[in-house]
């Protein structure tokens, strides 16, 4: 069986409804706009990794059917396994393991601003513009978001003589 890739919304959504006791979908707590949530919550209906039911609650309703009433949805124990969560590890203590390290597509814009960084000696703000084509402010959020949130690296600057901000990423 292959294992079902979850985008960061479809796993927030499951992982708050497996924690729930009846592993109820709704309401929602996570900060999807629009018809986000729905459209989320259709892709997790076709894989199988929730299911409807009948709604108790009028806040809980996803849908109305004609025959069955108010509908609302719960996780499938498909969910439960697809998330890792299994009845012996509500006992054990929950344990972190590190993320697994992501990699970046080969020949990209991050490519070439992670490459840069590893140089010995860094780069500026400006460097980086120039070779990656971006704004100053795009940079600047490539650091913060791709960089640091999502691969994990440690980017440091230090104010050089003559250069001025030097940005780097030490080498694994």
């Amino acid at each position: 069986m292959s294992q079902i890739q979850l985008s960061d919304a479809q796993a927030v959504i499951l992982s708050t409804a497996c924690a729930r006791d009846d592993g109820a979908i709704f309401p929602v707590t996570a900060s999807l706009k629009g018809s986000a949530v729905g459209n989320v919550c259709k892709s997790l209906l076709k894989q199988g990794l929730i299911e409807e039911i009948a709604a108790v609650h009028l806040n809980t309703v996803w849908r109305h059917d004609e025959e069955r009433g108010p509908i609302t949805l719960r996780a499938t124990p498909l969910a439960y396994s697809t998330l890792g969560i299994t009845e012996e590890q509500d006992e054990a203590p929950p344990t972190e393991t590190p993320p697994a390290p992501v990699q970046c597509r080969k020949g990209t814009k991050q490519e070439t601003l992670i490459e840069m960084l590893r140089t010995e000696g860094g780069a500026t703000i400006g460097e980086i513009v120039e070779a990656t084509g971006w704004q100053p402010h795009t940079v600047r959020g490539a650091f913060a978001g791709a960089l640091k949130k999502k691969l994990g690296l440690e980017v440091t600057s230090e104010k050089v003589e003559g250069r001025g901000r030097v940005y780097s990423v030490p080498c694994d």
